[in-house]
């Protein structure tokens, strides 16, 4: 198995893969976007380089790179998109306010490409874990986790993979009974009550780990 190492915060990381991959004679059948970071803190207080290299990683690379190579998955009709978005998809994150708004935004791009790919053959999911026991958090630091217990990589994945696997996969799916739980239970709640649930959760957390 080999890498290809590409700078997903450059504009274009998209049609480089693809042409990176196509001078190898790699076809690509499926394509999962899973790469992400969060930056922890107030939004006032984080510098703004580093706010928009976490939009151009979370949003910009996950739209160019399903740009990229989308025709030729419709085309073949056989394969998979799969998005990686977050539990913090679904309400305001305060001290993550720009991941969760990128997260938000590529739940709702990925149900929109499931739709238009209906009746091509190709499979297009999101999938939106909670906390994971993964390398984000050598980035985010431990206390983006909410205080929450972490899912294992492996779970995750065969959530996804059997979602994929159904006849008529669903547009998105989430990992794990307490989350779809907290997801069902974050709408009865509305969104300032969801909000300010994640709130203090955050704050709590960051008081328990400096």
């Amino acid at each position: 198995m080999s890498t290809l190492p590409i700078d997903l915060a450059q504009p274009g990381a998209g049609q480089t893969i693809r042409d990176q991959l196509d001078a190898r004679g790699i076809d690509v059948t499926s394509v999962v976007n899973s790469a992400g970071f969060a930056n922890l803190g107030p939004f006032h207080d984080a510098e703004l380089p580093d706010l928009m290299t976490e939009i151009a990683v979370d949003v910009n690379a996950v739209v160019e790179i399903s740009h990229a190579f989308m025709p030729r998955l419709r085309q073949r009709g056989d394969g998979f998109l799969l998005n990686v978005a977050s539990m913090a998809a679904y309400q305001g994150n305060p001290t993550m306010a720009i991941y969760g708004a990128a997260k938000a935004f590529v739940l709702s791009f990925t149900e929109a490409l499931w739709h238009e790919a209906r009746d091509t053959g190709l499979r297009v999911l999101v999938l939106s874990p909670g906390a994971t026991d993964t390398e984000f958090f050598d980035v985010a630091g431990d206390r983006a986790d909410g205080g929450s217990r972490r899912m294992s990589p492996t779970a995750v994945v065969t959530t996804a993979l059997s979602a994929l696997e159904r006849r008529n996969p669903p547009p998105s799916v989430i990992p794990g009974r307490s989350n779809r739980l907290s997801e069902v239970f974050g709408r009865v709640l509305g969104r300032r009550r969801a909000a300010e649930m994640v709130g203090s959760l955050m704050n709590r957390t960051a008081a328990r780990r400096p």
